[in-house]
């Protein structure tokens, strides 16, 4: 048996001559939370469908559970599609039965973990309301908890935070969380790196339709300089006082103050820094180290132009 719940090799599409997705290759290895991410535009819808054998590439393969994607595989997966949509005129309980009933839960069964869900989901009270009247929040919890009722090995999410308020967004961090713990595989995509920050074991970062990197996520921190938020009176040469602990930038002014970001030469550290302020007789206003985040990774990574979302998603 394969340690990982998808492989894919060499993955490459291109619609109407242009190369949405170049030669991807990663791995989502069983039992962790991967982070498929990117900024809109950046392939990885089309990666996913590629994946799981929806879409045809052009070159490459994957592989489901260590074979080519078929119909006893996708009965192991939970996917919810970035294109959102269950059946309106049937009751939020009638669609998650339904669709727990297509994967082979017992109807008992499945009516039994339809409820249980929609409480989890904070649901208890729509479940015999009709998606049509749910609101564009409560049906997007609905189809989620469809694509999971099963209980499947693998989980694929494609962008399942989006159209969620931040208290649902919590709500499913932690069903995500819960998720893994039974020993489940979850991977998701997202655009919003906060999420990936805070649940991924491993990340894989997409810019322009090729990954540009595959590792844990405090291998991808490590990527960025470390960063100090200085402020002075403009009347110091900090760049004289700081010459050689890194690279200064100005950011503008804040109560009569210059607000500079200071990103540390290797080797240098904010105790080196603060001795050379107060040494120099530098009148600080502000002094804040500053963590680093996935959104600074990719940007080093790939730079500010490739950070950004592309016109259509891909």
């Amino acid at each position: 048996m394969t340690e990982y719940a998808l492989e894919v090799d060499g993955l490459t599409k291109s619609f109407g001559g242009r190369t949405v997705v170049r030669d991807v290759s990663f791995r989502a290895r069983r039992g962790e939370i991967t982070g498929f991410l990117g900024p809109n535009g950046a392939g990885k819808t089309t990666t996913l469908r590629m994946s799981l054998g929806v879409i045809t590439p052009d070159t490459g393969t994957a592989r489901l559970f260590g074979q080519a994607p078929d119909a006893a595989g996708m009965d192991r997966v939970g996917f919810l599609p970035e294109e959102r949509g269950v059946y309106r005129k049937m009751t939020a309980e009638a669609v998650i039965v339904f669709f727990a009933r297509l994967k082979g839960v017992p109807a008992g069964e499945a009516r039994k973990r339809a409820r249980t869900y929609l409480e989890r989901f904070g649901l208890a009270d729509a479940g015999r309301k009709k998606i049509k009247e749910l609101s564009k929040g409560m049906a997007q919890k609905v189809q989620i908890i469809a694509a999971i009722v099963h209980e499947p090995d693998f989980i694929i999410l494609d962008e399942p935070f989006s159209g969620l308020d931040p208290v649902n967004q919590a709500l499913l961090e932690q069903v995500i969380r819960d998720q893994a713990e039974a020993g489940r595989t979850v991977l998701f995509s997202t655009h919003v790196m906060e999420h990936a920050e805070r649940l991924c074991d491993r990340i894989i970062l997409m810019a322009r339709g090729q990954k540009v990197f595959d590792g844990r996520v405090e291998e991808a921190l490590a990527r960025v300089p470390r960063q100090i938020i200085l402020g002075a009176p403009a009347d110091y040469d900090l760049e004289t006082v700081l010459s050689g602990l890194g690279a200064l930038e100005r950011m503008g002014e804040e109560d009569g103050s210059v607000i500079w970001r200071l990103a540390l030469a290797p080797g240098a550290d904010a105790q080196g820094v603060l001795r050379a302020l107060v040494d120099a007789g530098v009148r600080l206003t502000r002094f804040e180290p500053r963590r680093a985040h996935l959104h600074d990774a990719f940007v080093a990574l790939v730079g500010e132009d490739a950070a950004r979302p592309e016109p259509v998603e891909a």
